[in-house]
């Protein structure tokens, strides 16, 4: 029996405390995401991904996703931040289209970059043109 040799154990719960594994390569060292290094939440790998398939340039350099994937991130955020107070405004505890399109149209910067976007089930900001409002006319007595 002492001639045979058994496979080295492979789970991670039969391996010995003080052994990492990985042989020769010595210890593996655990993969950090390009989101996690540039402290974002979105995915700085399939932007690039995108922007590669898209066809948009030749190459695409190692900055622009980093940089492409923190401007979605801002404006996402600044979009729900303003789309979180319509809806505590309505007194509603989740966000529904309608507080998405009342946070966009009364915020100037915001209503000028998605001026063509049409919000589904989104409605359309509360206005009465001030002709067809009752004439406030002199008491006659």
């Amino acid at each position: 029996y002492s001639s045979v040799r058994y496979p080295p154990p492979t789970h991670p719960s039969q391996m010995p405390k003080n052994v990492t594994p990985g042989g020769r390569g010595g210890s593996k060292k655990k993969s950090t995401s390009r989101s996690a290094k540039a402290g974002l939440q979105f995915p700085v790998g399939r932007v690039h991904r995108h922007l590669k398939l898209g066809r948009y340039a030749e190459r695409i350099g190692a900055g622009a996703p980093v940089y492409m994937a923190a401007v979605l991130e801002y404006l996402a955020a600044e979009v729900l931040e303003l789309a979180g107070n319509a809806a505590r405004d309505n007194k509603k505890s989740r966000i529904i289209p309608r507080h998405v399109t009342l946070a966009v149209r009364n915020d100037e910067e915001l209503n000028k970059l998605l001026s063509g976007v049409t919000v589904a089930q989104g409605g359309v900001l509360p206005n009465i043109h001030s002709v067809l409002l009752p004439k406030k006319g002199k008491k006659s007595e």
